[in-house]
């Protein structure tokens, strides 16, 4: 690896929490995201999906109708300054951003298809903020994010990824790529065409982030090498993210919905949704605050960061269970913010309800709330770690040190029943000490 790429690498594992947005006309119907297309995805059309029902569950009507959702897609209450207020308000760092899922919709100024939020045939086009991911870059950007350019390797609109001459049934192309290398040549230009649009009219990128991993050599080969040289002439530094592939261009790992069991050699990210899927759903059912601050310990403890998803509504504004869940989490970071910004994983990495980080000489004891727990605990015992001798232990928040005790079984920490009573914050608790 690169010095300058091992330097980036430990830059993105400083972000820790990030802001991830699947949105598109899809929100519309409530739906996930640009899988209902595909035939064989049957997961993606539950029963209950209103706009399946209300079309007889017929695939061709409900394809020809999706393919239209971009006729009536208006999005008037879209303010992405307020998107970022409540991203930074939770204190997030970096923001992920969908230019454009695997349906082939840009929700960017693309010359190259007319499939655009920009296009005459979307209503939203006259809107002085129609350019939806430039506006969301610049906005996350003035108050101090990084960036990360989402974009599907496949696209399903396009005729020479989903040939209009044959059924489309599948996710992947439906004709052999191979025996028509003429037609997948034509494919590659338009992707490394829209790539550079994205590299050279967005401002500063620092991430671009590749989905659709079935998009990969042999039968789908993009030349990536070219691809991410290309880019990185653009934007020097950018990290490459071509997920679940491998190799030199995947500079980090996405497990999707998932934490990993253990501590991970390699920089990752976990991406996961506040609610029960990526793009908006009507009253879907959101994760807790608390179990999300779980999640973020969890997630960094082993050195890892949570790119946290919500999808915006059709209107352009952010649920507000989703607001109300960024509020509290940054409440809580600002009481504890050091034992999670920039840290790194610290044996044994977690022991109980209690979960470790450390950055430089200070190591952080994270003792989970359990189910209805609103008070720290009277003490919090563990074996695995302890403070130097003669030094002082804190919690986050409070002032006064607090009395501890070491002996063959491990260390005691005592929290004194007025702090107890008046804790600094909700669902975890924070204990600062040398090592």
């Amino acid at each position: 690896m690169s010095d300058w790429l091992a330097e980036r690498l430990e830059w993105f594992r400083d972000l820790k929490l990030g802001f991830f947005m699947h949105w598109g006309p899809y929100s519309q119907w409530g739906c996930i995201e640009s899988w209902p297309l595909v035939e064989e995805d049957t997961w993606a059309r539950p029963d209950d999906l209103p706009a399946w029902v209300e079309r007889r569950r017929d695939i061709e009507r409900f394809k020809r109708d999706y393919w239209a959702l971009n006729r009536t897609f208006n999005p008037t209450a879209f303010d992405p300054d307020a998107w970022a207020e409540a991203a930074a308000s939770a204190g997030m760092k970096y923001v992920v951003f969908t230019t454009k899922h695997h349906d082939g919709f840009c929700m960017f100024d693309t010359k190259l298809t007319d499939y655009r939020v920009t296009a005459p045939e979307c209503p939203f086009h006259t809107h002085p903020r129609a350019n939806i991911a430039r506006e969301v870059f610049d906005a996350f950007r003035a108050r101090g994010f990084a960036t990360g350019v989402y974009f599907s390797k496949a696209d399903w609109h396009h005729p020479d990824y989903w040939s209009p001459e044959a059924p489309a049934r599948t996710r992947n192309p439906n004709y052999n790529t191979l025996a028509h290398p003429e037609k997948w040549a034509g494919f590659v230009r338009f992707v490394h065409g829209q790539i550079e649009e994205l590299m050279t009219g967005y401002g500063p990128v620092d991430i671009l982030w590749l989905d659709a991993g079935q998009v990969r050599p042999p039968e789908q080969d993009l030349r990536m090498a070219d691809l991410a040289a290309m880019a990185r002439r653009h934007q020097p530094g950018l990290l490459v993210v071509d997920r679940t592939v491998g190799g030199e261009y995947e500079n980090y790992i996405t497990p999707e919905q998932e934490v990993p069991d253990e501590p991970l050699e390699t920089p990752w990210e976990s991406c996961i949704t506040m609610g029960d899927q990526w793009s908006y759903k009507p009253n879907d059912r959101y994760k807790s605050t608390r179990s999300l601050i779980h999640l973020l310990v969890d997630v960094v403890a082993k050195g890892g960061n949570l790119l946290l998803n919500v999808g915006p509504q059709p209107d352009g504004l952010l649920p507000a269970p989703a607001l109300e869940r960024l509020r509290e989490m940054g409440e809580w970071l600002r009481v504890n913010g050091e034992a999670i910004y920039g840290t790194r994983p610290l044996a044994p990495y977690k022991e109980g309800r209690v979960a470790f980080t450390r950055r430089g000489d200070a190591a952080y004891a994270i003792t989970l709330a359990e189910d209805e727990e609103e008070r720290p605990p009277q003490r919090v015992a563990f074996t695995g770690l302890r403070p130097a001798p003669g030094s002082a232990v804190y919690l986050l928040g409070v002032e006064t040190p607090l009395a501890w005790r070491c002996d063959e079984s491990g260390v005691t920490i005592d929290i004194p029943p007025a702090v107890r009573e008046a804790p600094p914050c909700r669902h975890a608790w924070v204990l600062k000490l040398m090592v």
